[in-house]
């Protein structure tokens, strides 16, 4: 803090700030004094009573680290790395068939819900393939919608690390974002290779609340299945990151002692309410609004217009774009 003097009012600094009666001396010197008190006088307002609801936040820390829970974490810390890795390894190199069990003896719980569609090696219309529009809560979301399917689907990400990539247990379709139209072909070819999992709200989120649809999705493909996908029991680490590195997102979610993965397999679309349907069908938009509000009744969240772009500009001040050299698709044997 500096505090300077004079008798001119325009060479006086222009705030004071001070948290003891005392420093009420030195803040006359100043146009304006405010008085913080150490300890505050009221209690801070409970998330749920806040005049506007918080929407988007970022930090790995799930409680506020007071000087009990960060004694606990660091306590944590050395065995939520280890377990961490070992379940890491477990899924980059476990079958998946094999992949619930496994993680289930390794103190993660995939709970599934609903009847998935079997898989389709044929088809006709605008894809071979299923789609599941998934909501978006972890970069590990479409790799739990494959165990709970039991076979590996391709996953279609952005901004997915290339450590995540790598350690990926099934394939992953890189889109670029800038391309409309190329990503467009890029879906479509991963339609006709089979079943692909796809998060149309473009990043995650931690609120009980989903972000608007991208509509490019319904373009593509009549077999659209919604998926309402939630995370609980995230005690310790948040499983995401707007300013930290990616990479370490899927170590953070499985630093938790014991984190559950719900995942609810929605009704396929009807004929008539896609984009190919009778009479000229649904728009883009239509659909994807529909399936935002079906996942968003499902798990009892609220739908909103806010866009990967809002997050972005409120937590890291860019729009969340990552240049993307070219598009790959990670081959894996099943």
């Amino acid at each position: 803090m500096v505090v300077a003097g004079g008798g001119d009012r325009e060479m006086m600094p222009d705030v004071a700030l001070g948290c003891r009666a005392s420093d009420h001396a030195f803040m006359r010197l100043c146009k304006e004094g405010y008085l913080v008190p150490r300890t505050p006088a009221v209690d801070a307002v409970p998330p749920a009573e806040l005049p506007k609801r918080v929407v988007f936040h970022d930090g790995q820390l799930v409680q506020r680290p007071t000087p009990l829970v960060a004694l606990l974490t660091m306590l944590w810390l050395p065995v939520g790395v280890a377990l961490s890795l070992v379940r890491v390894a477990a899924g980059a190199f476990l079958p998946m068939r094999w992949l619930l069990v496994a993680l289930r003896a390794l103190g993660v719980r995939v709970v599934v819900r609903g009847r998935a569609p079997p898989p389709r090696t044929t088809g006709s219309g605008r894809g071979a393939g299923v789609l599941f529009a998934c909501s978006h809560r972890t970069v590990l979301d479409t790799v739990a919608v494959s165990v709970a399917l039991g076979r590996p689907v391709s996953a279609i990400g952005y901004s997915v690390s290339r450590l995540s990539e790598f350690l990926s247990p099934i394939p992953t379709v890189r889109l670029t974002r800038d391309d409309r139209a190329a990503d467009a072909a890029i879906i479509r070819d991963a339609l006709a290779e089979g079943d692909v999992a796809i998060c149309p709200e473009g990043t995650t989120g931690r609120e009980p609340l989903l972000l608007r649809f991208s509509a490019l999705f319904a373009e593509l493909t009549d077999d659209i299945v919604p998926v309402a996908i939630e995370c609980k029991m995230l005690s310790v680490f948040h499983g995401t990151t707007a300013r930290g590195w990616k990479g370490l997102d899927p170590f953070f979610f499985f630093m938790n002692p014991c984190p559950v993965y719900n995942v609810t397999f929605l009704e396929k679309l009807p004929h008539h309410l896609t984009c190919g349907g009778g009479g000229g069908g649904k728009s883009s938009h239509e659909v994807a609004n529909y399936v935002q509000e079906r996942i968003a009744s499902a798990l009892d969240y609220e739908c909103t217009g806010l866009t990967r772009k809002d997050k972005y500009r409120a937590l890291a001040d860019n729009d969340g774009v990552v240049p993307v050299v070219n598009a790959k698709k990670k081959k894996h044997i099943a």
